[in-house]
């Protein structure tokens, strides 16, 4: 499917730094793409690296970053993970799962991303758009996200976990939304449970 992709998610598919990826994951929980692209080359400028965000003010960072959702309590995340990764991880992201989600508010589907784009891992990421277009198509019957990951590793091949998150966004974001779905244009009706339980 030849889908535009927002700016930001094709800024995550370039970027290959674990610590980029970490912080910019970060401010895209529960922020559109149109809002974290932006605040996300505003934070850069400030820095790169756990070392430079040390020399970062709080209230800098909550400007850079703003309107994100929950800019200030980001800041503060950001911050606070910059100064552990640098002091106790001599400035290296963990790659394993259960060591990033020791870090406060990194839960799996931000360390699922660090793993898969930052370490070139295979590793699957699930979003809002990952878990509703896995449930409508079938894949999978689950509840909540945490879930739908465990259920597409145990279905799909390794080969292809890392493409997931990516494919399933751009087709949610311009196909598969939440609501008023656009069925009739998709590719993928064919193969869709929710499009074959609605059709008349």
């Amino acid at each position: 499917m030849n889908l535009p992709q927002t700016e930001f998610v094709q800024f995550m598919e370039d970027i290959h730094d674990p610590f980029i990826v970490l912080i910019s994951c970060i401010l895209s929980l529960r922020t559109n793409d149109k809002t974290t692209y932006p605040a996300t080359m505003r934070m850069l400028k400030l820095g790169k690296t756990p070392k430079e965000f040390l020399n970062v003010k709080l209230e800098d960072l909550e400007n850079a970053i703003y309107p994100v959702g929950f800019y200030k309590n980001k800041a503060k995340q950001i911050l606070d993970i910059a100064y552990e990764l640098y002091y106790q991880h001599k400035s290296v992201v963990p790659k394993e799962i259960e060591e990033l989600i020791k870090f406060k508010g990194v839960g799996r589907k931000t360390a699922n991303l660090v793993q898969s784009k930052g370490y070139g891992l295979p590793s699957i990421c699930v979003d809002v758009h990952v878990h509703r277009i896995s449930n409508r198509l079938g894949l999978v019957s689950t509840k909540e996200p945490e879930e739908t990951e465990f259920a597409l590793k145990s279905k799909l091949p390794k080969k292809s976990w890392s493409e997931i998150n990516t494919l399933f966004v751009t087709l949610g974001q311009n196909v598969c939304k939440p609501t008023k779905p656009n069925c009739p244009n998709c590719l993928l009706q064919n193969y869709c449970n929710f499009y074959e339980q609605n059709k008349n």
